[in-house]
C-alpha cells in the first residue's frame, strides 16, 4: 500500500498514520467552511485555487473538478472571480502530463456550486442540486449535463416528482436510473429517496415499505455505494451530529425497503469514527472512505469496506493533511485522487493540494505507463503517427490528449 502522494511523484512506501488534528466548530448546513494559496503542478500551468464543497470525477485520462467555495477573497481570485466566494468553473487535471487546465465550456453552467452531487456517465458529467450564496437560500434541483468531450453544458428537461431544492445529497447511477438520497434545504435535513429514469427523464419519489421510525436518520454530506441490488448510506450527519459506521442503512431496490446492516470491525482497531463531509470511491465490491469531520476532529484516515462481507479494514495510509469537504475520485485502473477541502477549522483554511494513491496493485500496463511518462515527459507533444511508430496503442495515445 502506498502513501498519498503528489501526482507528479511515483508512489512509494506509505507514510505512517498520523493523528488527526483537533478542532472545534463545524461547517454546518448553513456555512460550508477551508488552504494555502494554490501552487502550480507543472511550471507555467495555473492550478485551481484552494476550495471546499466541490466535486470531482475521473476517467482514464483526466480528473474533472467542478465548483467549490472559498471565502478568502485573495485565494478565490479577487476581482477576477465574478462568482466570489464560489467557483463557477470546470477544471481538468491531465494525468499523463501532470497539468491543470480550466475548461472553456459552452452552454449554461449551473450556479449552485457548493455541495452539489456529480457523477460521470460515459462522456457526460451529471450535476444535481447544490447551493449558491447565501447557503440554503439559492439551492438547485435540476440535472445539468456537461459533455466533457465536446465541452458543452445542457439542462436535462425532466418531468415527474423532482426532489426539493437541496444540497449535500448523494447520488449514484444504477441500471439506467439516477438515485438521489438525503440532503438539506439549509434548514431541514432530508431522508427522501428519489429516482430519475435517464431514458424517460421522469422523476419518482420512492416511498419505502418501512414504518416512519424505521427509516435512516435525516442527513447531509453522506456518501453512497451500491452493489446493483442495494444502495448503502455511509456516514453523513447534520450541523450538530455525525452518524456512526458500525451499522449501515441499505435500500433494497427489489423490495423497496430499508434494511440495517451490522458491519464487522477491523480486528483490534474497531470501526471508522463517525463522520460527515468525507469522500468515498468504489472499486467493484470494495468501498473506500477517506477523511471527513466528526464534530471535533478533522480526519485523515483511509478505510475500506467490502460489500459482500461487510468487513471494515483500516488501510496503512493517511492523507498528508487531514481534510473535510474535499473531493475524491478513482480512475478505472484503481488510482484515487483527492483534491482540496477544509484543513483548519480555527483559521477557516482551505487547500488546493492534489494527492493520489493506488487502491489496488497497479496492472503491469499502468506500471509501465507511469514509468514511460516519467522517463519521456515530452511524449504528449508527439504526433499520433509518431506515437504509433513508437509502438503505443491507440488507447494509450488517447490518454495523451
Amino acid at each position: 500500500m502506498s502513501s498519498l502522494l503528489k501526482p507528479q511523484e511515483i508512489y512509494h512506501s506509505f507514510t505512517p498514520p498520523k493523528l488527526a488534528t483537533k478542532g472545534t466548530g463545524d461547517g454546518s448546513s448553513q456555512q460550508l467552511p477551508s488552504s494555502p494559496p494554490h501552487h502550480s503542478v507543472s511550471a507555467g500551468h495555473r492550478a485551481p485555487p484552494a476550495r471546499s464543497g466541490h466535486r470531482c470525477v475521473a476517467d482514464n485520462t483526466n480528473l474533472y473538478v467542478f465548483g467549490g467555495y472559498n471565502p478568502d477573497y485573495d485565494e478565490s481570485g479577487g476581482s477576477e472571480n465574478e462568482d466570489y466566494p464560489l467557483f463557477r468553473e470546470l477544471w481538468r487535471y491531465h494525468f499523463a502530463t501532470g497539468t491543470w487546465q480550466q475548461i472553456r465550456t459552452e452552454g449554461y453552467m449551473p450556479t449552485e456550486l457548493a455541495s452539489m452531487s456529480a457523477v460521470l456517465h460515459g462522456n457526460n458529467l451529471l450535476v444535481f442540486g447544490g447551493t449558491g450564496i447565501p447557503f440554503g437560500e439559492n439551492n438547485g434541483n435540476d440535472v445539468h449535463v456537461c459533455n466533457v468531450k465536446y465541452k458543452r453544458w445542457s439542462l436535462l428537461n425532466c418531468r415527474g416528482k423532482k426532489p426539493n431544492r437541496i444540497y449535500g445529497q448523494a447520488m449514484a447511477i444504477i441500471n439506467g436510473f439516477l438515485y438521489v438520497f438525503g440532503g438539506t434545504t439549509g434548514y431541514i435535513y432530508s431522508t427522501d429517496l428519489h429516482r430519475l429514469d435517464l431514458t424517460t427523464r421522469e422523476w419518482i419519489h420512492l416511498k419505502p415499505n418501512n414504518p416512519p421510525d424505521d427509516l435512516p436518520e435525516e442527513r447531509y454530506r453522506h456518501e453512497i455505494a451500491h452493489d446493483g441490488q442495494r444502495i448503502y448510506i455511509l456516514g453523513g450527519g447534520t450541523s450538530w451530529t455525525s452518524y456512526p459506521l458500525d451499522k449501515i442503512h441499505a435500500y433494497n431496490l427489489e423490495t423497496n425497503s430499508w434494511e440495517e446492516i451490522t458491519t464487522k470491525p477491523h480486528e483490534r482497531i474497531g470501526y471508522p469514527a463517525p463522520r460527515r463531509c468525507h469522500s468515498c470511491v468504489q472499486i467493484k465490491n470494495d468501498v473506500f472512505i477517506c477523511g471527513g469531520y466528526n464534530g471535533e476532529l478533522i480526519l485523515a484516515d483511509l478505510w475500506k469496506i467490502n460489500l459482500q462481507t461487510f468487513q471494515w479494514t483500516r488501510l496503512p495510509a493517511v492523507m498528508p493533511e487531514p481534510a473535510y469537504f474535499h473531493c475524491a475520485a478513482v480512475t478505472p485502473a484503481g488510482c484515487m485522487y483527492i483534491h482540496g477541502g477544509v484543513v483548519n477549522i480555527h483559521e477557516n483554511k482551505r487547500t488546493g493540494s492534489l494527492f493520489k494513491i493506488w487502491l489496488v496493485v497497479p496492472s503491469l500496463l499502468e506500471l509501465c505507463w507511469e514509468r514511460l511518462l516519467k522517463a519521456f515527459p515530452h511524449l504528449a507533444r508527439l504526433s499520433a503517427m509518431q506515437l504509433l511508430n513508437l509502438g503505443l496503442t491507440q488507447e494509450l495515445i488517447e490518454r495523451l490528449k
